[in-house]
């Protein structure tokens, strides 16, 4: 019998009990000029130029914002490079030499609370955008657009559902700091005027539940509370987690705002409070290596540090005679690459190494499980092969675009067919 598959190993065990190392003496760190969202950009400081942490040292242009850039250490200037980032691409990055004395930029001065209590909604939108903040989870779309909302807003929700495999970021995040989340929070709910907050996370997940609840209990006036959602995948879909944490249902398609949400992960709301209350940018992330071809660590590391420079502090490959598969990001929605210089981003959470073992396509046995497992009811076989021919109206048809990646068909399909890169090619080749 054919059933749908919700439940997959998520291999976290043993990395959350994994401790975390702090990382500061990067030689050299790595800025990407451009991003995924931002095709342009540039520079605004020169070879030889003494830069301090926070300081802006270039812009990265979309399509309708931009991004300022920020430097992680002090240090000097020294030239360009290429590297790759976390799209998988090689970009074009800026370098600066560490000096090692981390010493701030003028304009990184404490907020009072009073100060804090004063800022209207404009001026949260303008903290949160000069500090060039994203979506952390991985959709690095920029936060102050979504807090600018016009919409009223009932609730703030808080994503640590973190439901992908290997990934514990977040989870880390949350045990260690959870007053930031807590503040970052409560700071989206004054800009937003919303007058409730959840944090959604895990159900399984009880040792989280009581650290958190522990810490709202310094907090007793503030209207939030943590929720439990099911373990299931992909239930850190932004969707099903809000039909689950607040029993509300959103069209796919429809802006949360328009039934009166907003939803932000973990680690962003973390990092608005850095920017309100620090008038700091993300300066670090967590970053966990797993898979059988690498020791596998837990590292707190800054943004633009060389992911060579981890490994090789990791203790290398295991196996190094073995090929390797490398997946930035998770199993199921991460990005294959085949280089390891990889620069450190705002969105760097997690870089599998596996032994590579070469799996035999075989042809589609039409046993429907891609269509039963799907969480967003699309049929990734049909599609595939709508794109096979290059037939744009039926992908069109077929609603290729409703696809969020999550990987389930690829994971689910028998005949080890790669699914989800035939859903991603055919989003694209609709979209044009």
């Amino acid at each position: 019998m054919i059933a749908k598959t919700k439940c997959i190993p998520d291999g976290k065990k043993h990395l959350k009990e994994l401790p975390i190392l702090h990382y500061l003496d990067a030689e050299y760190l790595y800025y990407p000029v451009t991003s995924a969202r931002c095709p342009e950009g540039e520079t605004c400081v020169m070879g030889g130029q003494f830069v301090k942490v926070g300081e802006v040292i270039g812009t990265r242009k979309g399509a309708f914002f931009e991004q300022p850039m920020h430097a992680t250490v002090s240090g000097e200037v020294v030239g360009y490079e290429n590297h790759v980032d976390q799209s998988g691409k090689v970009v074009n990055c800026l370098i600066v030499k560490n000096d090692k004395k981390y010493e701030f930029h003028e304009s990184i001065i404490d907020r009072t609370d009073e100060e804090i209590e004063a800022l209207t909604k404009e001026e949260y939108v303008e903290i949160v955008k000069e500090a060039g903040l994203v979506g952390l989870g991985g959709s690095a779309f920029p936060s102050y657009i979504k807090l600018d909302s016009k919409d009223p807003i009932d609730v703030v929700i808080a994503n640590g559902v973190e439901c992908e495999p290997n990934l514990i970021s977040d989870y880390g995040l949350m045990m260690t700091s959870p007053e930031m989340v807590i503040r970052g929070l409560m700071y989206a709910m004054k800009a937003s005027g919303a007058k409730r907050g959840v944090i959604a996370i895990k159900k399984r997940y009880t040792e989280l539940y009581e650290r958190l609840s522990f810490k709202l209990k310094e907090f007793p006036n503030e209207n939030i509370e943590v929720i439990t959602v099911g373990n299931y995948y992909p239930q850190g879909w932004e969707l099903a987690m809000i039909k689950k944490a607040l029993n509300i249902s959103i069209p796919q398609g429809e802006l949360l705002s328009k039934y009166g949400v907003l939803n932000f992960n973990v680690s962003t709301l973390a990092s608005i409070y850095m920017a309100v209350k620090k008038r700091l940018p993300v300066l670090e992330r967590f970053i966990t290596f797993s898979g059988d071809g690498i020791h596998n660590k837990t590292f707190r590391a800054r943004i633009g540090t060389l992911m060579t420079d981890l490994i090789e502090l990791a203790g290398g490959y295991v196996d190094e005679d073995k090929p390797k598969v490398l997946i930035l990001g998770g199993p199921m929605m991460g990005t294959n690459i085949n280089r390891d210089d990889i620069v450190m981003t705002h969105t760097t959470t997690s870089l599998i190494v596996m032994n590579e073992e070469v799996l035999k396509e075989e042809p589609c046995v039409r046993c429907a499980s891609c269509v039963y497992s799907c969480p967003v009811q699309i049929q990734p076989v049909q599609i595939m092969n709508a794109y096979k021919v290059r037939d744009k109206d039926a992908l069109k048809m077929l609603e290729v675009s409703k696809c969020i990646e999550c990987g389930l068909c690829s994971y689910v399909c028998p005949s080890k067919i790669h699914l989800t890169e035939y859903m991603r090619s055919g989003k694209r080749f609709a979209s044009k």
